[in-house]
């Protein structure tokens, strides 16, 4: 077959950069496959989907975005030398196009589907997170899988009081203000990012600028899809489940009442399971009993889907009709919730946070520059003092499960709780900070309890935060005109609901956010609503969390390291390091102290850590006399080292100088001999630095009175 005719389209983005869109060159026996261009910066993206269904419960859909290290003419630098697992920062770009893309296939679509997404050619200084849902949008845009889409998402950034679509990594870092948002041409689907404390009016405007840049993107999928024809236009026939009304009603008829009595039980989470449960299996034993063994043969497998959404529709109207809610609150009210501190007693930190029934223990270790993890991806490569683990074990929903690495799910969880917690650190701290959120019980939100939790192990071990953060998780269930928005939702309300939003902040404003929209339609005036809503439910639980600790402790824990950093001239860093390591290795031993320097400004920075204090003092001291500067005129010190006919050699502060004979004494000296001997201690003044040799000229007459001075001054 011969070379393949592309096919394109293109697209300005709103500062005038242009971003090309092409498909039929490359990956051609996908069902989709297109390359976005933009500058240097280069993304393929490939869609296959399964011609048979799976008899599956879910959609099997998977989503790998990987940066190719080619893409920056870098070789990997991990033992194998080539791209190996997805990097928490890749994982966390599949999760964003994955929640954008997923509510669009058909319900019912079970055929296997796998979108994979590949940074080809890179700019550093171009981010290309924001460009991979569109990357895939396009991919299936080009393709006959059926989709309800194009969708697209953009970084919006707030520099210097601007909005900016698709900032450059150099201006982002500017930002006080950073989310992705993604879209269709009439719906906002998904946002995620991080403010410097912002109000929740500047994040409905950043979203709100975020779409109009997507419907110009959505327009150009739209416009390439019609040049690539039928093949685009028209979608596969796929074979949905046909529903079974008969069968439905049955089982609305015998359930939903009994459903409606537990829903408005205001039971806790295992009781109000176990509850359902009872309804679902006396359900199937009526059913064997009216209809008979055959039948149930034939249509059993879907008593339980139709009986979860006759649950799911029983509750929604409840919830809106109502006011009630599936553990008795008020739409607006906060479970009730306890905090402790200071719970472990070797930790460096710590704090439980407990709301309704979920649960974090949280731990904060303090460690050194040493102790920093390293970032290796295509793109960046560097160290960062501040790590946030989370970890959610099978035993905290009461189930079992083997212990197995953190999946998407965790990677995710744990990286909003890191931004929102990283908006309060001081911006000059010499500590590595590892926090570990251990999800001990669960019911909704335990990503918001991490964040709770960090922010009071932080303040219990003494670092100095600008305020505490609390975060807060938000519901959404809307019938028709009525909405209802529900504040700290329960596990079953997040399934259950329209939206499902998470905000995170201080007193002042947001910190963080991500959301997730599961219907067309939404109003931003909803939207504000619930913003607002959520700023009363996180300022409830900051007056919980201030009850308990207001502010950081004045000092860390007793048996905590502490981090003293001194500043050494440049010339000297070899010398503190010694041959092959050898100085700063023997200090270490002996002081029991670690010991990290690098070169910033053409200056020396160390950092040198440990728990005892008095090895800290000795390490200090040892690097000051390597690295002491004798000034011209300073007094000193001294003890005679080596004698010689023209004077003697001393040492002070690790440094050797000459004491000329004619310094030694105002009278004349004429053997050293009879002034001087070995190990005598003497104090010198410098008089004189020759700074191309390093030799240091000393005197001691010059700290000597002159002959006859007291019975000048007597007189007088």
């Amino acid at each position: 077959m011969g070379k393949q005719t592309p096919l394109s389209t293109s697209f300005q983005l709103p500062d005038g950069r242009e971003v090309f869109i092409e498909t039929g060159k490359l990956a051609t026996q996908a069902d989709g496959s297109v390359v976005i261009r933009m500058g240097k910066t280069m993304l393929l993206a490939t869609v296959v989907s399964s011609t048979q269904a799976t008899t599956q419960s879910f959609f099997p859909l998977s989503v790998d975005y990987q940066e190719k290290y080619a893409s920056v003419g870098r070789v990997p630098g991990n033992f194998f030398r080539r791209e190996a697992r997805l990097s928490d920062y890749e994982i966390l770009i599949c999760r964003l196009v994955d929640r954008a893309i997923r509510p669009l296939f058909p319900d019912g679509y079970m055929y296997e589907t796998q979108i994979i997404i590949n940074l080809i050619s890179a700019d550093k200084d171009a981010m290309p997170d924001a460009m991979a849902a569109l990357a895939a949008s396009a991919a299936l845009s080009v393709s006959d899988i059926p989709w309800d889409g194009p969708i697209s998402e953009v970084r919006v950034a707030r520099i210097d009081g601007q909005f900016v679509v698709n900032p450059s990594r150099t201006d982002v870092a500017r930002a006080d203000l950073d989310i992705i948002v993604a879209a269709s041409l009439d719906d906002v689907m998904m946002v995620e990012g991080e403010a410097k404390e912002c109000a929740e009016a500047d994040l409905v405007e950043a979203i709100k600028v975020g779409h109009e840049a997507i419907k110009v993107q959505c327009r150009a999928q739209l416009d390439l899809a019609k040049k690539v024809g039928e093949a685009a236009l028209v979608k596969r026939q796929i074979e949905l489940p046909v529903e079974d009304t008969e069968l439905k009603n049955y089982i609305d008829s015998f359930s939903r009442s009994r459903i409606l009595e537990v829903a408005r039980g205001a039971l806790d989470k295992q009781s109000r399971k176990n509850s359902f449960k009872t309804i679902e299996d006396e359900l199937k034993v009526k059913l064997l009993e009216d209809k008979g063994e055959e039948y149930v043969e034939e249509k059993g497998g879907a008593v339980g889907e139709y009986y979860g959404k006759v649950k799911k529709d029983t509750i929604r109207k409840m919830v809106i009709k109502e006011s009630r809610r599936l553990d008795g609150r008020k739409l607006d009210e906060v479970r009730p919730i306890w905090c402790e501190v200071d719970y472990l007693p070797t930790a460096h930190g710590s704090a439980i946070f407990n709301r309704g029934e979920t649960q974090s223990l949280t731990s904060l270790t303090l460690g050194s520059k040493t102790d920093q993890s390293l970032v290796d991806t295509a793109l960046d490569f560097g160290y960062s003092n501040f790590i946030l683990h989370y970890n959610f074990p099978a035993f905290s929903v009461g189930e079992i499960k083997p212990m197995r690495g953190p999946g998407r799910r965790e990677v995710g969880h744990a990286n909003l709780a890191a931004r929102s917690i990283k908006q309060v650190l001081p911006a000059e701290q010499p500590y590595t900070i590892r926090i570990v959120s251990d999800i001990l019980e669960s019911n909704g939100s335990s990503s918001m309890a991490t964040v709770c939790a960090g922010s009071l192990a932080l303040m219990d071990g003494g670092i100095k935060i600008k305020a505490p953060v609390s975060g807060i998780a938000m519901g959404l269930i809307s019938e028709g005109t009525d909405v209802a928005i529900l504040t700290d939702i329960l596990g079953d309300e997040d399934a259950l609901g329209d939206m499902d939003f998470k905000v995170t902040g201080t007193a002042k404003g947001i910190c963080a956010c991500q959301m997730d929209m599961k219907i067309n339609g939404l109003p931003y005036s909803t939207l504000e609503k619930a913003l607002l809503q959520a700023k009363e439910g996180r300022l409830h639980i900051l007056s919980a969390m201030n009850e308990v600790l207001e502010r950081p402790r004045e000092d860390l824990k007793p048996h905590a390291p502490r981090v003293i950093i001194i500043t050494i001239d440049k010339s000297y860093i070899g010398a503190v390091i010694g041959p092959g390591g050898k100085v700063i290795q023997d200090i270490q031993e002996r002081t029991g102290t670690t010991i990290s320097i690098e070169e910033v400004d053409n200056q020396g920075i160390v950092h040198v850590s440990s728990v005892d204090k008095a090895g800290i003092e000795q390490a200090l001291a040892m690097i000051n006399k390597i690295t002491f500067t004798p000034e011209v005129g300073g007094v000193y010190d001294a003890v005679v080292k080596t004698l010689a006919p023209y004077g003697v050699f001393v040492d002070f502060h690790g440094k050797s100088g000459l004491l000329h004979i004619s310094e030694i004494s105002h009278s004349r000296v004429d053997r050293v001999e009879d002034v001087f001997k070995e190990g005598d201690k003497v104090k010198v003044k410098v008089i004189g630095l020759d700074q191309r040799t390093g030799k240091i000229k000393l005197s001691r007459k010059a700290v000597m009175p002159r002959p006859g001075k007291e019975e000048v001054n007597a007189e007088g």
